[in-house]
């Protein structure tokens, strides 16, 4: 149980996971509150699931490059640990489900045999680095940004500047001005040019999704290579020093910029250089590993299908700057592949190629690497993997993320609606499968991990109310957004929100006019061209709840009733605390106001009934650092801060609703009454509680 105390060679290594093992059985022992516990965890690639008693395991693949042997590692380590199924991230990530939390630091000491981490894959710390999945091969390139990206990677690793930031921190290396690593979103981007002959990057600062996207800006139209990672580290200094910790929902870079601006920004960046211990970090991109490409004998294969292999070249193979070799895309739904295939793919990269895959961004895989003439051998081979489904990077290869699978932030099904439109792509828009214009992403909420708010067609995760009261899981359709190039982008606009279940027919009828109306324009520029009320106008017949049928309560890929219940994100290594702390008082005043009610103490739960909603106000008061000295001035305070200015809506003032407690007599009817407006109230409070902790 305990034997990676001896297994791992490398101290630094062992003592994290050892440190983990302890402070596992600290958390058991009741000697760390479980908000630290998480924390701690989260950092070291840890992650509560949806479902209770299991953890996420997030392994952290820089640039998405595996080798072999490592990806034979990964799929050991699922086997014994997990289920079998292994989860390709936006992020260029692997993700494993079902762990036992207990068994988090025998996993870390296996992965780390074959030099594959956890370390700092979640949490408020520097994440995976991601670059181009084309890097080293891209026919478009002027360098392979790889090297750079290793080279940042390793020094942010376990940096102690990086370790307890107030969120999460991103970095993105494109390899040519197509910026396949979507600079234009990330906390710093990266854009590879050549000047005068020396290498280096355009570098982008402050971009972000979440509900409120921020296209970032242009720090640098070019600074040398050597310079990157100190300007990394004055970054993440500055972010540290003053990027806001208490609410999350404005603890990410891109706020810090919105509210300091560039040239603010810049200043506090100068005032950063003395501490910063490296002026320049030269980057040996020599010595980087050299590709060593498989000697084998071409083997002799027959393709049955000739048309079906054809169509799949035509989508699937692609240009390689390396003359006589093509890299090969093969298209994984939904990112979830499983221990046969990971494993043959290794056997197949391995003997016949150059020993690697490179994980997308959009959850795809690439062999480059490939010899021409193996190309129809590795088709046959892949094909009895079920790795030949053609369009790849295509319209008809949707991006989503876990959402309501697995992930406590989930309001709705991403996966399963995800299925259906592929479904719908092919049999009703075949033709789309040759469309590299139509980019389409769903996320399963506002957090944007399907990265559904820079797509050409989106979809977020949501719900919807009827009049009745009743819930049904909901799509918001943002249309517009995408990639220009060169560090510029799009963001989509939010067009409608509508049931889950018309998500399909909002697709034909968004197809059907692009189609129709489109002509030689790309989606994007169609969209730009229209507008968002043109495309309001014929998809407001779908947003109404008046005719909503059974099967509109039934989430994608459930046969459940649809139920609403999103749990406390993870995605930045919260620590709730105090507020956290004050809710979760709230919530057992309630139930001892129910106690007491159903105990025919009717004035005694009214009492508890008041202090459960003071309690409540004065949690989200001090979220924003007011004073709470007495129940007067919390009402008083609560009404000005929020009722006043419907960010919590009443239907009437705070006052009011709480001080009905001295203009009642304690009847069992007004102590009923007064119980539901207490838990109303909380709930209120919690939803916009949760709205702050969840935006990025």
């Amino acid at each position: 149980m305990q034997s990676f105390r001896t297994e791992i060679e490398n101290p630094i290594v062992q003592k994290d996971i050892i440190d983990l093992a302890d402070k596992i059985e600290m958390f058991h022992n009741g000697k760390i509150d479980e908000e630290k516990f998480r924390s701690l965890r989260l950092a070291r690639g840890v992650y509560g699931q949806r479902q209770e008693g299991v953890q996420m395991i997030r392994i952290k693949l820089p640039y998405g490059k595996v080798s072999s042997k490592q990806l034979r590692r990964i799929s050991d380590v699922s086997e014994e640990y997990s289920i079998g199924r292994l989860h390709i991230t936006t992020r260029q990530d692997i993700q494993i489900h079902y762990v036992d939390l207990n068994r988090t630091p025998e996993l870390w000491a296996e992965l780390e045999k074959s030099d594959v981490t956890i370390r700092e894959a979640c949490g408020n710390t520097v994440r995976n680095v991601t670059a181009s999945e084309t890097a080293g091969i891209d026919v478009d390139e002027p360098f392979d940004v790889s090297p750079y990206a290793q080279a940042l990677f390793e020094y942010f690793l376990r940096n102690p500047i990086s370790q307890e930031l107030g969120r999460k921190f991103k970095v993105s290396f494109s390899s040519s001005d197509a910026d396949t690593g979507l600079s234009y979103m990330h906390d710093l981007g990266f854009i590879a040019k050549v000047e005068n002959g020396e290498r280096g990057f355009k570098v982008m600062l402050g971009g972000g999704l979440g509900s409120q996207p921020r296209h970032a800006d242009e720090l640098y139209s070019f600074l040398a290579t050597d310079k990157i990672i100190p300007l990394m580290e004055g970054v993440v200094r500055v972010f540290d020093r003053y990027g806001e910790r208490k609410s999350r929902a404005k603890a990410r870079l891109k706020f810090l910029l919105k509210d300091v601006g560039l040239d603010g920004f810049k200043t506090l960046l100068e005032e950063e250089q003395l501490a910063i211990p490296v002026k320049t970090f030269p980057i040996d991109a020599d010595a980087y590993p050299e590709v060593k490409i498989a000697e084998v004998e071409v083997p002799n294969v027959v393709v049955e299908d000739q048309q079906e292999f054809e169509a799949w070249k035509s989508t699937n193979i692609i240009p390689q700057k390396q003359e006589g070799y093509v890299a090969i895309g093969i298209k994984v739904l939904l990112g979830d592949f499983y221990l046969k295939e990971a494993r043959a793919l290794a056997d197949l990269v391995e003997k016949y190629a150059a020993d690697e895959i490179r994980l997308s961004l959009r959850q795809n895989i690439v062999v480059p690497y490939v010899k021409e003439e193996l190309i129809p051998f590795f088709y046959t081979e892949l094909k009895k993997l079920g790795f030949t489904e053609a369009g790849y990077d295509k319209a008809v290869d949707i991006t989503a993320c876990p959402g309501t699978d697995t992930c406590n932030l989930g309001i709705a099904s991403s996966t399963g609606i995800a299925e259906e439109l592929e479904r719908v792509m092919k049999i009703e828009y075949p033709d789309y499968i040759n469309n590299p214009d139509v980019v389409i992403k769903i996320s399963g909420c506002m957090n944007a991990c399907g990265q559904h708010n820079m797509a050409n067609i989106g979809f977020q995760g949501m719900s919807v109310r009827t009049k009745d009261k009743l819930v049904a899981p909901a799509l918001q359709v943002l249309l517009g957004g995408g990639n220009i190039g060169n560090g510029e982008g799009r963001f989509a606009d939010k067009v409608v929100k509508i049931p889950s279940k018309r998500g399909p027919e909002a697709l034909r009828l968004i197809l059907n006019d692009f189609d129709a109306n489109g002509g030689e324009l790309s989606f994007p520029d169609y969209y730009a061209e229209k507008g968002e009320h043109y495309f309001y106008d014929f998809l407001k017949d779908l947003t109404s709840v008046d005719n909503l049928t059974a099967d509109d309560f039934i989430d994608w890929g459930n046969s459940e009733e649809y139920v609403k219940a999103i749990g406390i994100g993870e995605c930045a290594g919260v620590v709730i605390d105090l507020i956290a702390t004050l809710l979760y008082e709230s919530e057992e005043k309630i139930q001892t106001a129910e106690t007491t009610f159903n105990d025919g103490k009717f004035a005694a739960s009214i009492y508890h009934s008041y202090s459960s909603m003071v309690n409540t106000a004065k949690a989200i008061l001090t979220s924003e650092n007011q004073k709470t000295n007495t129940h007067a001035g919390i009402i008083k305070d609560f009404d000005e801060k929020f009722v006043a200015n419907k960010r919590i809506v009443l239907d009437r003032g705070f006052e009011e609703f709480i001080l009905q407690i001295n203009k009642n007599e304690p009847t069992a009817e007004f102590a009923k009454s007064y119980l539901t407006d207490a838990k109303s109230f909380l709930e209120a409070v919690a939803q916009f509680r949760k709205q702050e902790l969840a935006e990025a």
